[in-house]
């Protein structure tokens, strides 16, 4: 992984944590969440003040979230808010924690001025030991405070406060004052500085989980639905209308297309499809370059391209697929037809605008794992895994070229490929149509979004 490191591309922007007073700070959070401290006097923390290093000196890369299902969370500064979250175990934390943050930052800034802030990500489960229980998560709620209390104690002396007014006698309660003085040393003059960090409740309907292998769950959908990575049989019974694997490539496309999630890329507005499927081809023969142990160069398209002729007959029919859609994109082919069957279809897809756009590319990706740029962006755990099985040269040809080509512009190359971010009206809850869409028959499907061009 050195090489993903060495070029910005793993635990990049992670904050420091080197003075001992900080240090001193983590190991109180640390102490009163875990019941460990660290011996590090210098080391870096992501979002949730997760940190890799202390993972390692524990032997535990979920010492923050051992149950896998109620992440904790360390906040030494708001500027975590900046920083990437490692050990993703639901595809909604990074978004939950980050709101949260944004907004409760003036308090979170005071508060953590003087003292670490610590908190937890609860869901309505305390474990998950069954992949039903997955279905109960449908909202986590954010409760912090900092390791002193001072979120606790300001609600107490604000009440006490109340209680001094409205007594007509207040002021001759000795105990009543010294109680206030006592708890005002601790957080300040409450009237003039009010702290306030309100428990934050958000809704989870849609998510991916990394647990029993990698499953999607959308609940929130016209057509609902569960996929998952491994056979779906092994998962046992779940309490939703369709449950999938990835095995099941027609029932995938067909729920796709009915809850209006995906759109071919060379129909896309303001896509380069040109562009972007030349790129999948290139990613495509890199990977069966490094299967069968082929010299790519720098690996540069011009190179690759010789690859493809030295492939002839035997090259992959993803590859095949996306260049018979380039042609006809080109006005140099007929139509392609493509069907969900197919190698090459999901790569030639990506996610409709909309609320759940990030979910459906981060599946989409996982169903065309050789388009590495997009599981990097969309799926990283997916993307660590791929990495891990790649020979050296692929590694470096991958990592080189996200370092040139995606970390110069980040947000440029997102656009680019999957449009732009979701308007504000685009995220609202779908409207419900009545009475259920019936099925269609996925042998009538031409190309991989329906029935158009038939003739072709």
């Amino acid at each position: 992984m050195n090489r993903l490191i060495t070029r910005g591309l793993m635990f990049g922007n992670l904050i420091e944590v080197s003075s001992p007073q900080l240090v001193a700070r983590y190991n109180r959070a640390l102490k009163a969440l875990t019941g460990k401290e660290t011996a590090l006097t210098d080391f870096h923390i992501d979002l949730s003040g997760y940190s890799p290093e202390i993972g390692d000196e524990f032997g535990d890369l979920y010492y923050l979230n051992p149950t896998g299902a109620n992440r904790q969370f360390i906040l030494l500064t708001t500027a975590q808010k900046e920083a990437p979250l490692l050990n993703i175990r639901f595809s909604t934390s990074r978004g939950i924690l980050t709101q949260f943050i944004e907004a409760n930052e003036a308090q979170l800034f005071a508060l953590t001025a003087r003292d670490v802030v610590a908190g937890e990500l609860q869901g309505s489960v305390y474990s998950v030991d069954t992949a039903e229980k997955l279905f109960q998560m449908r909202q986590v709620t954010v409760e912090a405070d900092t390791i002193g209390g001072h979120v606790a104690d300001a609600g107490k002396l604000a009440a006490l406060i109340a209680k001094f007014r409205q007594e007509p006698d207040g002021w001759r309660d000795e105990a009543l004052i010294a109680e206030m003085i006592a708890l005002a040393k601790r957080t300040g003059d409450v009237t003039r500085v009010p702290i306030n960090l309100p428990a934050m409740t958000f809704e989870q309907a849609n998510f991916w989980t990394s647990h029993f292998g990698g499953l999607y769950v959308f609940q929130d959908l016209r057509f609902p639905a569960a996929i998952a990575r491994q056979p779906v049989g092994t998962l046992g019974k779940l309490p939703i209308a369709q449950a999938m694997d990835f095995s099941h490539r027609n029932h995938i496309a067909d729920w796709l297309d009915r809850n209006q999630l995906a759109e071919p890329i060379v129909q896309a507005r303001g896509a380069d499809a040109g562009a972007i499927l030349r790129q999948k081809m290139d990613f495509i023969l890199l990977d069966a370059a490094d299967q069968l142990g082929l010299d790519v160069g720098d690996a540069r398209r011009t190179e690759l391209r010789k690859v493809a002729y030295r492939l002839g007959s035997a090259l992959p029919d993803e590859f095949t697929g996306l260049a018979a859609l380039l042609r006809w994109a080109e006005g140099a082919g007929p139509w392609p037809k493509i069907s969900s069957e197919h190698p090459a279809y999901f790569y030639t897809l990506r996610a409709r605008p909309g609320r759940d756009r990030d979910l459906v590319n981060m599946l989409l990706s996982e169903l065309s794992v050789m388009d590495v740029r997009q599981l990097f962006i969309t799926h990283k755990e997916r993307f660590y895994e791929e990495y891990r099985r790649w020979s050296d040269a692929k590694k470096t040809h991958v990592a080189d070229f996200l370092a040139r080509e995606y970390q110069v512009d980040k947000e440029g190359a997102r656009e680019a490929l999957f449009g732009p971010e979701p308007r504000m009206d685009e995220l609202s809850r779908p409207a419900m149509r009545e009475g259920p869409k019936p099925a269609r028959d996925l042998r009538d499907i031409v190309g991989p979004w329906g029935a158009v061009r038939r003739g072709g």
